[in-house]
This record gives C-alpha cells, sequence and structure tokens, in this order.
C-alpha cells in the first residue's frame, strides 16, 4: 500500500526564486495592461511566491495569456538560473551559430540589442527571453515557423511590434518574451529561408 502510493505521487521539480521572477512579471504586465485589478494582482502574488513546483503557477496566473507555455517553460528548467547577457555602451548582438540556453536575461542601462536565432542552435522547444533593461532597441529575429509570447514584456514609453504568431506550433521553436524596456522599442521579426540565405 505504501509503496504503491509512492510510486502514483509524482512532482514536478521545484521551481527557482528566478522562475518566479518570471510569473511576477506576467502578473505586473496584466496589471499594466488593465486584465487584472490591483487586489487581484496582491492575491496572485502571494500565491507566484508560495509556488513550490510549476504546475502551482497555474492558479495565480489562470485566465492570462502565455500562461501555459510559461509554466512548461518554467518547468522543463526549473533550478537552472538564467543565462545573463550584459549589454555594455556598444549594444549586444549574438548572431551566427551561437548555443542557446533555455533561459536567457539580458540586463542593461542603455544599448542596442540584436539576437538573431535563425542560425542558432536552439536545443529547447521554448526558449525564455527576459528583458531588463533601460533605455535602447531589441531586435529578436527568429527562424520560419518559430513563434513568440510577448505579452509578459512591459514598455514603460516605446513599443513592442511582433511580426510572428503567438500560439506554439508543433516541432518548431517557441520563445516566451518578457521582462520590462523603459524606454525604447522591441521588435520580433521573422526571417526566411530562400536559395540558401536568410533574407
Amino acid at each position: 500500500m505504501v509503496n504503491g502510493l509512492h510510486a502514483s505521487v509524482q512532482h514536478d521539480i521545484r521551481i527557482s526564486n528566478a522562475d518566479r521572477e518570471l510569473a511576477v512579471e506576467r502578473l505586473r504586465a496584466a496589471l499594466d495592461d488593465g486584465r487584472i485589478t490591483l487586489h487581484e494582482y496582491e492575491t496572485r502574488l502571494e500565491a507566484v511566491y508560495a509556488a513550490v513546483y510549476a504546475t502551482d503557477l497555474r492558479q495565480p496566473l489562470a485566465e492570462l495569456p502565455g500562461t501555459e507555455d510559461l509554466v512548461q517553460a518554467v518547468g522543463g528548467q526549473s533550478g537552472v538560473g538564467p543565462t545573463v547577457l550584459r549589454v555594455g555602451a556598444g549594444g549586444l548582438r549574438e548572431t551566427g551559430a551561437w548555443i542557446v540556453p533555455a533561459h536567457l536575461q539580458v540586463q542593461g542601462g542603455m544599448g542596442s540589442v540584436v539576437l538573431d536565432f535563425c542560425k542558432a542552435n536552439i536545443r529547447h522547444p521554448i526558449t525564455q527571453i527576459e528583458l531588463k533593461l533601460g533605455m535602447g532597441s531589441v531586435t529578436l529575429s527568429l527562424p520560419n515557423g518559430a513563434s513568440a509570447d510577448v505579452d509578459g514584456l512591459v514598455t514603460t514609453l516605446g513599443g513592442v511590434r511582433s511580426g510572428v504568431g503567438s500560439q506554439r506550433q508543433a516541432g518548431a521553436p517557441h520563445f516566451v518574451v518578457s521582462g520590462r524596456l523603459r524606454v525604447g522599442s522591441v521588435s520580433v521579426l521573422r526571417r526566411r529561408k530562400i536559395a540558401g540565405l536568410w533574407i
């Protein structure tokens, strides 16, 4: 009986503080967009910080866009901190055959950011990109077929433009973009490969 009980109970890997912060960013974006009230935000925030497993985030993020993608993303790499890319005065540019981690965090005060994933080695079905930027522009170039959820992204003064679908497609890379850019713009573009060349 005891052995049978233990065999039937399976938990996810415990989530990290970085995972919880991603969920908090999603709640802040929902509050800023008017999707939830301040009272709902405070109640849901408490539940996020009390979460132990990825599935515990479903309730506080219920009825918000991209919830399932975020839960799957943090559940797939919980306990592993983000790979931090720092933006200097000259900006940040990642192109070519670079290795893409499951969770990228881009930090900086001012500068332009270009992340080109078209020739990159994308090893995970869902890639998290968390922005913590002051002022500048961000361009994300995705390969044909890729999708991106940008609902968790907040710009204080600027805008977000996405030319790709937000719904995850089977067998194609999916990106969950969250965080904050205080002043500037974020562009998510899709590039196509024609005759062996990316355009």
